[in-house]
């Protein structure tokens, strides 16, 4: 699925994530997740696993993520990344 430009959805304030969607430089690189948290030791491959299968399940390929976490928890994760999604989505309304 193509995206038309950036979407970016939540805040920086403590129990949130805000999460940047915008399509890849260059060449077929993927999905690229660039993760900044205070956790990022304990729970960083846990957060970049459910950013990368969210995102390719809504049927993006070659995007890149910055996520900037501040403890947020799945629910509020899933919530961010699909509604940034849905922001830089080409068909959407």
């Amino acid at each position: 699925m193509a995206i038309v430009g950036t979407g970016q959805a939540g805040t920086l304030e403590s129990s949130d994530i805000m999460v940047t969607i915008s399509p890849a430089e260059g060449a077929k690189t993927g999905i690229v997740v660039d993760l900044q948290s205070p956790v990022v030791k304990q729970y960083g491959r846990h957060i970049e696993n459910l950013i990368v299968s969210l995102v390719s399940e809504q049927g993006l390929t070659d995007v890149k993520v910055f996520a900037n976490d501040r403890g947020a928890l799945d629910c509020t994760i899933k919530a961010r990344v699909l509604t940034a999604v849905a922001r830089c989505k080409k068909d959407r309304i």
